[in-house]
């Protein structure tokens, strides 16, 4: 089976600028790195209309990048997640080299 990368993006809230970044770094990568998803890459866009935010995790294969999606702890941490950003998505697409969208 073939890697999987899973891609996701979001705007932070206006004025939730602080709060997401305790966020960020005290639950949803801890979160994600116990659920066995280490982020590979991130981005932060500082100018144009592009998500604030994109990040990329690489997944060992298809069943186990789903079997995540389909998970409850998926699903708690995309609602925390919503309390502090907009626009929250997230696809899974084949693994290649260098920056996807």
């Amino acid at each position: 089976m073939a890697a999987v990368k899973l891609l996701m993006s979001w705007d932070i809230q206006t004025g939730r600028e602080e709060d997401y970044f305790e966020f960020h770094i005290r639950k949803f990568v801890p979160a994600l790195e116990g659920l066995g998803v280490a982020l590979s890459e991130a981005w932060l866009t500082v100018y144009g209309e592009q998500p604030r935010l994109m990040a990329e995790a690489v997944m060992p294969n298809l069943e186990s990048a789903r079997q995540l999606l389909d998970s409850n702890d998926w699903e708690d941490l995309g609602q925390q997640m919503e309390e502090l950003v907009e626009n929250f998505d997230y696809k899974l697409v084949a693994a290649r080299g260098g920056f996807q969208i």
